[in-house]
Order: structure tokens, then sequence, then C-alpha cells
């Protein structure tokens, strides 16, 4: 009986010693959710506007991915220390700074890879939507050069948006994190207490 306890309690080895399976399977679960739900919100929302709502709808798409990217990166540069001294101080939003803080790697994950590449699938895709209205009935060079354009554009704003963002996440770390804090505080949404 001991010998199959022991087995059965086995220490984990190689690669799977650092990987959190459980959280990795909520967040993909959400990642599903969340892109549903984004492409038919856009989907609903292209379906009946002219061509510069829908260039603002992909614009809007393109800094949700950049806002999201950069508290994804200041969530990991910044430090508890200060966070600490100003949930000490009671201050509005720092408790969950804090928790944003020790809890990093998810933040980081769901912020820069859940809400920040579905942001830019769903700009792709957008943006494929405003190329295929656009270039209607017309010939094949200026749609190439419509295509190329739209495209060339999105992949320019989200990557030097992203680029920015992350200068801005690391230099202003903790500030950053306090905002997104204190909007979960305003939000009223769950954060696990210190123990």
């Amino acid at each position: 009986m001991d010998g199959t306890d022991k087995q059965k309690k086995k220490p984990k080895t190689g690669i799977s010693r650092y990987i959190n399976w459980r959280w990795v399977g909520t967040i993909t679960v959400l990642s599903f959710l969340i892109s549903c739900t984004m492409s038919y919100v856009s989907n609903e929302a292209l379906r009946n506007v002219n061509n510069l709502i829908a260039f603002l709808i992909l614009l809007l798409f393109i800094i949700v991915g950049i806002v999201f990217d950069i508290i994804g990166v200041a969530a990991t540069s910044t430090s508890e220390k200060e966070l600490h001294s100003m949930a000490a101080k009671k201050v509005a939003g720092a408790r969950q700074a804090v928790w944003l803080a020790r809890n990093a790697e998810k933040v980081a994950s769901f912020c820069n890879d859940v809400v920040g590449d579905i942001s830019g699938i769903i700009s792709g895709a957008t943006g494929a939507i405003i190329i295929t209205r656009i270039t209607q009935g017309m010939s094949a060079l200026p749609t190439l050069l419509i295509t190329l354009s739209v495209t060339g554009l999105i992949a320019a704003a989200t990557i030097g948006g992203k680029a920015m963002g992350k200068a801005l996440g690391i230099s202003k770390s903790v500030s950053i994190v306090h905002m997104a804090g204190r909007i979960l505080a305003f939000l009223h949404l769950p954060i696990e207490k210190k123990r």
C-alpha cells in the first residue's frame, strides 16, 4: 500500500513542473470565449455602418490591443514595494494593484496573449471586411494597392503602438498598474485577500 501511495505522489519532472496546466486550460477556454464574443461584436457592428465608422471600429480594436499590452508589460515590470506602501496607506486601487503585480505571469498572459493577440486577429479580419467593401467592383491593380495599404497600415499601427507601449509600460509601470488596480476596484471585481 505504501508503494502505491509513493507512485501516486511521484514528483513532476521535466517541463511539466514549470507549467500550471490548470491555468493553461482556463486561459485556452477563456481565449475561445473572448475571441468568439469579439468576433461576433465586430461582425454585428460592421454590418450596417459606413466605411468611416468601420475604420473607427478597426482603430478601436488596435487601441484595445495596445492598451492591454501596456498593462501586461507594466505588471511584469513593476515592483511590489511601492504598491505595498500605497496599500498600507489605503490608497484606492492599491490592494488590487498589488494583486496584479503578484500575479504578473497570469496578468501578462491574459493581457498580452489573450486580449492582445485576439485584438490583432479581429483587427485583421475587420481590415479584410473593409477591403472587400472598398474594392467591390474595382479592377485587379487598385484592389491590390488598397489591400497592401490597409494591411500595411494595420500592421504598422499595431506594431508601432505596441513598441511605444512597451517603453511606456516599463518606465511608468507603478502608475499603470495602480491605474489598472483602480479600474478593478471601481468595477468591484473580486480580488484575493492578502493572507
